[in-house]
């Protein structure tokens, strides 16, 4: 494993425009972190959301924070959805695969994820063992494999771009699910 490589942040030719908000995502979790290791912020994630959700319910998971928005089981399923395509895309490009990957449609996953019908423990499970695959494969990359370019959802996508991807959708979703889905007010 190479744990000690740098992952820097990507420029915004590596990257779809929409994907800036995850990129800032992982920027802002890095500094609050206090510093630029990437690879100990994706193992810090799945403390975070275990954390988080602690105390809540599976009856909690299956409620929206508002009419419309999918459930906190759902959105779980989404993070490791989600991270499971970028993933994929990650090791496509880094082994040197410059087969065009396509885009998917995550509005059409969710109802066919099945969350209603699964406990908030194994949604978790799910969600950790998805981010162990992805520290295994992140930390077997080399530089000449983060620094690798391809095609995803017909716009140029590096590695490196990927990674701080997967960190930032894991962010946002951690800020989602504390002020949103955990507010107060927010079950419906």
């Amino acid at each position: 494993m190479n744990s000690s490589i740098t992952i820097a942040r990507p420029s915004p030719a590596e990257h779809a425009p929409y994907a800036i908000t995850y990129v800032d995502a992982t920027a802002r979790a890095l500094r609050t972190q206090g510093n630029d290791d990437l690879v100990a912020l994706l193992a810090s994630q799945i403390p975070v959301l275990r954390e988080l959700l602690a105390h809540t319910t599976d009856a909690a998971a299956q409620q929206t924070y508002a009419p419309g928005k999918w459930t906190l089981a759902e959105s779980l399923l989404h993070v490791a959805d989600t991270e499971r395509v970028f993933s994929y895309r990650l090791l496509t490009i880094a082994r040197g695969d410059q087969t065009p990957l396509p885009g998917f449609d995550q509005d059409a996953w969710v109802p066919n994820s099945r969350a209603a019908a699964r406990s908030l423990s194994d949604l978790l499970a799910e969600v950790h063992a998805v981010r162990n695959a992805t520290l295994a494969l992140v930390q077997s990359l080399d530089a000449a494999a983060i620094a690798s370019l391809g095609t995803s959802s017909g716009v140029p996508v590096s590695v490196r771009a990927l990674t701080w991807l997967i960190a930032g959708h894991f962010a946002h979703h951690l800020d989602i699910t504390r002020d949103r889905y955990l507010a107060p007010s927010a079950m419906s």
